[in-house]
């Protein structure tokens, strides 16, 4: 599923099913459902609402994600029950491909790490120049150190934030879920609000009950 302009998320793999959920719950009562009825749908609503998340670590989602390193900066922090590899710059050169933010956004007042609103026409179209005098500088100077016999793993130090970047992601269903709970948030950065609609999204067939939770 296609992401901000150039990002995007994929599912590659997926292990289990909400029927993983309700069997690993039962099996406290030595008890196995073959297919899901209501009460199991209730079981998982009461499980995840009550806080009994090890069910919930028996499924399991792999991701391939693209994204600019400053929403995968924030998305690593969510380690509990995840697995992770990114491409790395001292193995391969970058490309020029940076997110280009539709609009900037002002400094919320009431939040020191938010925003709120766009910024008035005239500030931005001065902050897109000087944004795009930095990618252009930036990447220029990431060749020239190349070009220069710089080693990639010391190159890449002058490349921002804003390029994109590609990983594998590798979680459990309930990790997945505290995922959702907290970047589909919108006290969380827009950026990231998105690509976890998009986890969402694309998930929410393989666990059509945990994922409306």
């Amino acid at each position: 599923m296609k992401v901000l302009d150039n990002g995007f998320v994929e599912i590659i793999d997926v292990m289990g099913s909400d029927l993983s959920v309700v069997n690993s719950a039962r099996v406290s009562f030595g008890k196995k459902a073959e297919k899901i009825r209501p009460r199991d749908e209730r079981l998982i609503n009461y499980l995840w609402e009550h806080n009994h998340s090890s069910p919930f670590r028996h499924a399991t989602l792999q991701f391939h994600i693209k994204a600019p390193i400053f929403v995968l900066r924030q998305w690593m922090k969510h380690q509990v029950g995840c697995a992770w590899n990114e491409i790395s710059g001292r193995y391969v050169e970058f490309d020029y491909e940076f997110y280009t933010p539709h609009h900037f956004r002002v400094q919320s007042k009431d939040n020191k790490q938010g925003s709120e609103g766009e910024i008035d026409p005239t500030t931005e179209k001065q902050a897109q120049e000087v944004y795009w005098d930095t990618c252009d500088n930036a990447m220029q100077s990431y060749s020239d150190l190349l070009n220069m016999g710089v080693a990639k793993e010391q190159a890449r130090m002058v490349l921002p934030l804003n390029l994109y970047s590609e990983c594998y992601w590798t979680a459990s269903l309930q990790a997945v879920m505290h995922f959702l709970k907290l970047r589909e948030d919108t006290h969380s950065q827009w950026e990231i609000q998105e690509y976890a609609r998009a986890v969402r999204e694309i998930s929410k067939d393989h666990f059509p009950i945990s994922l409306k939770l």
